[in-house]
């Protein structure tokens, strides 16, 4: 479509040229032509007038009675002295139009005779013939004296440098002319090249985002409107592509979502399910066999007991996490420390089942705004996570000290590296690191993003370093001076 309007540009811009020369062109003609003839007719006119002052003035010094007859019997010398003061060929005429006397017999005759029949009627007239490149002028008026016609004189004069003039000019116009034109259309023809080409390489590039191509851009170098045009399509394409590249990132995010919740969902249908068949098993049989059998009967109570104990852990970590917001935010200033020694103390007993050790090291007095059974739930998944995810008879170092107006909090212990780009995945709902090795039974990825909760609730921030084969999770909280009141 583009090439057809760059088709249209040029043949319009030809029709119009075309047409402009050609009229351009005749009305220089014309305008030359009028002048001539008014030059001719000014000249006739002149030669008109001389001569009939010079026949008036003969016809005063000769006095004849009868006029015509002296016009016929002085027609020779007429025609000899206006040859010679005109420079003009001249004959004279009967009022019949018969020719008496010609300075050029030749001349007079054998031409076109419509001046003399004018003149024979009475009329002023004249004739102009082309002949090999020289214009000839015939004019003819008749001779009036005293109201009487009494002859004829026809004059021959030669125009043929006035015209040969004209055509000189008329030809030097018409090149300039043709210059002129030929210059604009071809200046034309750049203009609409200048304009089309863009046009037709923003289409091919809009073809190109049509079916799918968002890598194609255009570079014109100009400040025009093409240009702006220009940019304002590469801004366009460069929002496209950050827009589907939005998309996807968000596509694939939920997928990857989606293919957590599954994970989780599988995940806690078996942990649910498991606990409980222990549970219903044990349950069954002590309720058969009562209490004959002791050692059983301890032993069955005790797996009963422990997988209870699991259930409402995994349900209490389910109904924190869908809780969210909802809880009671009533804050006060709380000791850390003294709750940090006490979660280690109650979790060493779990930790020596693995043949594992707890070293706490904690500051005095270390004051943070909170909810102190938020905290406490917030140093138990911690240290949960370094039991369940350390090595075999391993120490597991928790420390928690004042560092420029926070408390820090950290929680190390040796284990598998974790990789660099599963780090801030470990935070999300239902996330488990690679570490199956390692990992204890029954755990469903919730206890670091319910920690990390805590840790917003409290303003307080929460990073996870791997490195030298040993996982440390740093806690930061605003540290708040203990205030004392004194009564007046």
């Amino acid at each position: 479509m583009l090439r057809t309007i760059r088709a249209k540009f040029i043949l319009g811009f030809l029709l119009i040229f075309f047409l402009s020369f050609l009229v351009l062109n005749q009305t220089v003609k014309e305008v030359i032509r009028t002048s001539n003839l008014k030059i001719v007719t000014s000249d006739l006119v002149d030669l008109k007038n001389n001569s009939s002052v010079y026949v008036r003035q003969a016809f005063l010094i000769n006095r004849f009675t009868n006029d015509k007859l002296y016009f016929n019997q002085m027609g020779e010398e007429i025609v000899s002295d206006l040859n010679h003061s005109t420079g003009s060929n001249v004959s004279v005429y009967s009022v019949e139009g018969d020719l008496l006397y010609s300075s050029n017999h030749k001349l007079f005759t054998g031409t076109i005779n419509d001046d003399l029949k004018q003149a024979i009627k009475g009329k002023t007239a004249y004739n102009i013939t082309y002949d090999q490149k020289k214009a000839t002028v015939l004019f003819s008026y008749p001779v009036v004296m005293e109201g009487t016609k009494v002859g004829i004189l026809r004059f021959s004069k030669d125009f043929t440098l006035l015209y040969e003039q004209s055509g000189r000019i008329l030809d030097i116009i018409f090149y300039i002319t043709l210059a002129i034109f030929a210059v604009a259309f071809l200046f034309s023809y750049i203009l609409s090249r200048h304009i089309t080409i863009p046009l037709v390489k923003l289409t091919q590039a809009s073809t190109e985002v049509k079916n799918g191509n968002l890598d194609v851009r255009i570079h014109f170098i100009r400040k025009d409107e093409i240009g702006r045009l220009a940019v304002n399509f590469n801004d366009m394409i460069n929002q496209i592509s950050s827009q589907i590249s939005t998309i996807e990132r968000d596509r694939d995010r939920l997928k990857h979502l989606n293919e957590q919740e599954k994970r989780f969902f599988d995940n806690i249908t078996h942990e649910l399910k498991t606990p409980l068949t222990s549970i219903l098993g044990y349950a069954e049989i002590i309720r058969e066999k009562g209490e004959t059998d002791k050692k059983f009967f301890d032993k069955g109570m005790n797996h009963i007991i422990e997988e209870s104990q699991r259930l409402h852990s995994m349900v209490v970590k389910l109904l924190e996490l869908s809780r969210g917001t909802s809880r009671d935010h009533t804050f006060e200033s709380v000791d850390t420390g003294k709750i940090l020694e006490d979660v280690c103390e109650s979790m060493s007993f779990r930790a020596k089942r693995y043949n594992k050790f707890i070293i706490c090291k904690t500051e005095e007095n270390l004051l943070v705004y909170g909810q102190s059974d938020r905290l406490r739930q917030l140093f138990i998944n911690l240290l949960d996570n370094a039991i369940k995810y350390s090595l075999s008879h391993s120490e597991i170092s928790v420390e928690a000290r004042l560092v420029t107006g926070k408390v820090r909090f950290i929680f190390k212990n040796p284990s598998n590296p974790i990789p660099l780009n599963q780090h801030e995945g470990l935070f999300q709902p239902f996330y488990s690191a690679n570490q199956k090795n390692d990992t204890e039974e029954g755990s469903v990825g919730l206890g670091l993003s319910i920690a990390k909760s805590i840790v917003d609730e409290h303003g307080g921030t929460i990073r996870i370093i791997s490195e030298n084969y040993h996982t440390i999770v740093i806690v930061e909280i605003n540290y708040v001076r203990r205030i004392n009141y004194h009564d007046e």
